[in-house]
């Protein structure tokens, strides 16, 4: 919530980038993405609400995204900010695969 909105100062303290390349932007282009992946699962074969699919694609994306950036962005940030953004994409993708497994358990 509080990178949402984009203070300069909590950006600075957390030692994320600065937003001169397009690292936020994409980002969120591709948590977008992962939203209309889920959305279009949902219209292929409705259901009650996105499901796990949904949770799956939008983690993916915005995991393997943040991945991306931070082995092919050369983005210059402190050591604090590499921590933190390694283990967001650690987060994301690891959730993503306990989702997987337990939506692969629940079409068994």
């Amino acid at each position: 919530m509080l990178l949402g909105l984009y203070p300069e100062r909590v950006i600075a303290l957390l030692g994320l980038p600065v937003s001169e390349l397009p690292f936020y932007a994409s980002i969120l282009g591709a948590v977008l993405f992962g939203i209309g992946i889920a959305l279009f699962v949902e219209v292929s074969s409705p259901g009650m609400g996105l499901g796990l699919i949904g949770a799956i694609s939008i983690n993916a994306c915005g995991g393997l995204c943040l991945g991306a950036w931070l082995v092919w962005g050369d983005l210059k940030v402190p050591l604090e900010g590499l921590i933190i953004m390694w283990s967001l994409v650690a987060v994301l993708v690891g959730v993503s695969a306990i989702e997987l497994i337990a939506f692969r358990r629940e079409s068994a």
